[in-house]
């Protein structure tokens, strides 16, 4: 079992910048694909976006060219850069996992969670 731990979130006004950090406690940092989901009130849960050991990313179109996914090994972290915020990406962000370099969108495929930071985006 791997355990997350978000941090970063906060209130923002539309056009502005925040990044998203997670710290994977695992043994097998090296073998796990980490992912961001999000989610808004009364809504599903959605892929944001993955990356795997080797660095190959995955990004969902709804946010490309304004977020961005990016590991530090060397810390076990992982990141989410997000640019030009708008309201609509205001939700709750999730830090996922899941062994295996597959860069999977549905939530289902990923075992492991953290509990979730909140981002506001003002208008």
């Amino acid at each position: 079992q791997v355990q997350l731990v978000e941090s970063g979130g906060g209130l923002v006004q539309a056009g502005g910048s925040l990044r998203l950090s997670c710290e994977a406690f695992t043994r097998t940092w090296n073998e796990d694909t980490m992912a961001w989901f999000r989610q808004a009130p009364e809504s599903e849960r959605t892929f944001v976006a993955a990356v795997n050991w080797g660095d190959t990313a995955d990004v969902d179109s709804s946010v490309e060219g304004r977020f961005a996914i990016s590991r530090d090994p060397s810390k076990k972290l992982i990141y989410l850069q997000m640019n030009a915020l708008k309201p609509e990406d205001t939700a709750t962000y999730f830090c996922a996992a899941r062994r295996g370099a597959a860069l999977f969108t549905s939530a289902d495929k990923y075992s492991d969670w953290g509990q979730g930071a909140q981002v506001t985006v003002s208008s």
